[in-house]
């Protein structure tokens, strides 16, 4: 391991399957080395994976096959910056055609429970804008979506 903070990821089993479809999906995304369990122990075979070591945009991780004791929740995410619409589709609707679940504002799950806010760069620009009314405009447009949708934030945002 090479970095000096890594994320660790608990998972049920799944490290590899997860790590893999980031890898796939993200850019900037990588499998890396992957530790197999020398012996049987209490809940696995010698040969199963204990740790997958990847990276999801240049962040280091490590998936870690800790049983089902621990589940993922909406206290850590990762937040993807988006430039288009386009980027956005495609990543929303990899997370969720693989499994996940839409949520709100943005926010979704993927199949490991894992949640991520797919956030157009557009949006921030727009609840950030100095003209508070546009900025509440381009809120109000965004607290009822699930995934974002550029053009109807702009024109919110326009008025």
């Amino acid at each position: 391991m090479v970095s000096k903070n890594t994320i660790c990821l608990w998972y049920d089993g799944t490290a590899l399957d997860a790590a893999q479809f980031y890898a796939g999906t993200f850019p900037d995304s990588s499998v890396g080395a992957i530790l197999r369990a020398p012996g049987d122990y209490p809940s696995g075979k010698q040969g199963d994976v204990l740790t997958v070591e990847f990276t999801v945009m240049g962040i280091p991780c490590l998936g870690l096959n800790g049983g089902p004791e621990f589940r993922h929740n909406e206290a850590f995410s990762f937040q993807v910056a988006t430039d288009d619409q386009a980027e956005t589709d495609r990543l929303w609707n990899a997370i969720i055609s693989n499994g996940g679940q839409e949520s709100a504002c943005g926010w979704c799950k993927d199949k490991w429970g894992l949640s991520w806010q797919i956030t157009p760069r557009a949006l921030m620009a727009a609840i950030a804008d100095p003209d508070r009314a546009a900025a509440k405009r381009a809120f109000d447009a965004m607290m009822q979506m699930t995934k974002i949708d550029i053009a109807a934030i702009e024109a919110a945002r326009r008025g």
